[in-house]
């Protein structure tokens, strides 16, 4: 089982939300199936249908978030150096052919969101940039073509998720 390193926010934001599952919704729909079949027909009984639905979609959750929260490893990325790049690193690359600078943050898949700049330590990316430092040139092959950078700063930024 591989560990997945993840903040302590994010870790507790899944934990809540399986207990909510588990605790609550697992009996209301329970409650709202056992009404349904109530009513006498399940062939043609759409709540019935649409609860029975809702309740595998519940339960694939809970298994999801199961298996996610007990692979999680939390980290604190504030105790980490950050000479080098890595979790919880913010990375501030400048493109070799056009200069743009772009600015990632270095995060657990739970927490990754590429359009805020949070790209997944299991990225490609992130896979070239882990370990490396500021000065160094990265180059990787994207769906547009290869791409050079340079690593112009690696920091720690405090990570605030949304």
């Amino acid at each position: 089982m591989q560990k997945e390193p993840m903040l302590e926010v994010t870790y507790k934001k899944l934990s809540v939300e399986l207990e909510q599952l588990k605790t609550h919704e697992r009996g209301n729909i329970a409650a709202i199936i056992d009404e349904a079949r109530a009513q006498g027909d399940l062939k043609e009984n759409a709540e019935y249908h649409a609860a029975k639905d809702e309740q595998g979609l519940m339960e694939a959750r809970i298994a999801e978030l199961t298996d996610v929260v007990g692979r999680a490893q939390v980290v604190d990325p504030s105790t980490l150096a950050h000479e080098r790049v890595s979790f919880g690193s913010t990375v501030e690359l400048s493109d070799q052919d056009t200069d743009e600078v772009l600015t990632y943050t270095i995060v657990g898949g739970q927490e990754s969101n590429p359009s805020k700049g949070f790209i997944s330590f299991q990225s490609p990316l992130a896979k070239v940039l882990l370990g490396k430092e500021e000065g160094d040139e990265v180059s990787i092959t994207l769906p547009s073509g290869k791409k050079t950078y340079d690593i112009e700063e690696v920091s720690y930024v405090e990570i605030i998720l949304n």
